[in-house]
């Protein structure tokens, strides 16, 4: 149990996670900005301007590459893994949004005439633009670089 408080000695670790909650942040005061009021939901929701996923592990790749060196094998594995969940972010979890928003629509148009429908919503925004995962992985990487040179 004496080893589970180096987990916040880790700055990697917590740089990572500290780009991700900035990214979440942005998403907030990305929102005002566009429609004029704070939306909470914003703060906890995946989806939007920036991607926080894309944050968080362009931050670990770099801070892995940091701290390691850019030619090692955690390097590698941590490069390798920001490429799939980014992939992931704004190509199968985008596609999936774009369905929940055509079923939706559909399920609004089919149940117009005041049928009720007994299932919620579908979630649309779920997935980020290739744009959204640009600037998150940017982000991230500005974040670490910034913050782990000082150590």
């Amino acid at each position: 149990m004496q080893d589970f408080g180096q987990i916040f000695s880790n700055n990697v670790l917590l740089v990572s996670l500290l780009a991700c909650f900035i990214a979440q942040a942005l998403k907030a005061i990305v929102e005002l900005i566009r429609n004029g009021k704070v939306t909470i939901r914003y703060l906890v929701s995946s989806g939007g301007m920036p991607s926080a996923h894309s944050a968080l592990v362009g931050a670990l790749a770099t801070g892995v590459g940091l701290k390691t060196g850019w030619s090692s094998s955690e390097f590698a594995i941590a490069a390798l893994f920001a490429v799939i969940v980014m992939y992931d972010a704004a190509g199968v979890r985008q596609a999936a949004g774009k369905q929940a928003r055509i079923l939706n629509q559909l399920l609004d148009e089919m149940f117009q005439e005041g049928k009720e429908l007994n299932e919620e919503r579908l979630k649309e925004l779920i997935g980020h633009t290739p744009f959204q995962v640009l600037v998150g992985l940017s982000l991230g990487i500005t974040i670490s670089i910034f913050l782990l040179s000082s150590f």
